[in-house]
């Protein structure tokens, strides 16, 4: 996000406000020169620069998956936007979380910032330029480059189980946006796992449960099933933290649910949970955590891999079994 975002479907998102100009503080890490400031940092992707030289050979080394392995899990992520990139907390959570599991054989990720209607995916083609769906950052982040192997086969897989009943429209031109490639950036820094991304059909909770349900199966041929959005994404949060009560109550409460497997809950959030009306004023951030869940084999089985307040809001992210 940045000064305005417009999907492929032509809907505005407004971007990061500029909180008052304090000090950043970050739970359980050192501030860096990277992180004093994350929206005006001194070296734009200054922490994203340190964690590929620090780690890249090891990246290329990970081991892939193999069918022994068994499923792979399913994932939540609050992926952040470029902000992320100057937080080196954040990038090595998710660097280690990625490192924590087998490499994927390819990954399949719906983000919030992209809805569609009928089911379409990205382009295919090895490198596709990705879709800098933000506005009002530094112009360093416009030159990010995650040129991921050719996906034909990944999307020929994923259109095929799709399509019975269900028309998927393939763009040639349009690459992963910042909800996907910027938490990828850190999980797979070495950009050396075939990578679609499809759009949400609709907003609504259960047309997201449903998708990840018929995505489900891709998990046990080493296919990593991504939802990316954000735990709680309220701009009201960021810009006055006497709200920051809302969005900690829907946290603790949608962790809970999932606890219980309580899918009805979550996907009746707006009705059920504490905060909901702060947390998220638009559904596009929460939705794929049903995605995810939809995916999981037992919603019940969700453990945190990050568990922080950023700015007033959680970027709670999960992984599902």
């Amino acid at each position: 996000m940045g000064a305005l975002h417009v999907s492929a479907a032509g809907t505005a998102y407004p971007g990061y406000p500029v909180p008052a100009p304090t000090i950043a503080t970050t739970a359980g890490g050192p501030m860096t020169s990277h992180t004093v400031d994350p929206f005006h940092p001194a070296t734009p992707a200054g922490a994203y620069d340190d964690l590929l030289a620090r780690v890249l050979p090891e990246a290329r080394e990970q081991r892939t998956w193999q069918p022994a392995d068994g499923p792979l899990p399913a994932l939540f992520v609050s992926h952040g936007a470029p902000p992320t990139l100057d937080d080196p907390q954040w990038l090595d959570d998710l660097y280690t979380w990625g490192r924590s599991i087998p490499k994927p054989r390819g990954i399949v990720v719906v983000s919030a910032h992209w809805e569609d209607a009928p089911v379409a995916v990205t382009g295919s083609t090895a490198g596709t330029p990705l879709y800098y769906d933000f506005g009002g950052f530094h112009p360093r982040y416009y030159a990010l480059r995650y040129p991921t192997p050719d996906a034909a086969d990944l999307t020929r897989r994923i259109t095929g189980t799709l399509s019975s009943g269900t028309p998927v429209h393939q763009f040639t031109d349009r690459g992963l946006d910042h909800g996907a490639f910027i938490p990828l950036m850190a999980m797979y820094p070495a950009a050396d796992v075939p990578v679609v991304q499809l759009s949400m059909p609709s907003l609504d909770p259960q047309a997201l449960l449903a998708l990840g349900e018929r995505l489900r199966g891709l998990r046990e041929e080493g296919i990593l099933v991504i939802g990316s959005g954000f735990m709680t994404h309220s701009f009201a949060a960021m810009r006055n933290p006497a709200l920051a009560g809302h969005t900690e109550a829907f946290d603790a409460w949608a962790a809970d649910a999932l606890a219980r497997g309580d899918l009805d809950a979550l996907t009746d959030y707006r009705a059920k949970a504490p905060g909901a009306q702060v947390s998220h004023p638009t559904a596009d951030h929460f939705v794929p955590l049903l995605l995810t869940a939809g995916a999981a084999t037992n919603p019940a089985t969700a453990t945190t891999a990050i568990n922080r307040i950023w700015y007033g809001n959680s970027i709670r992210s999960l992984q599902i079994s």
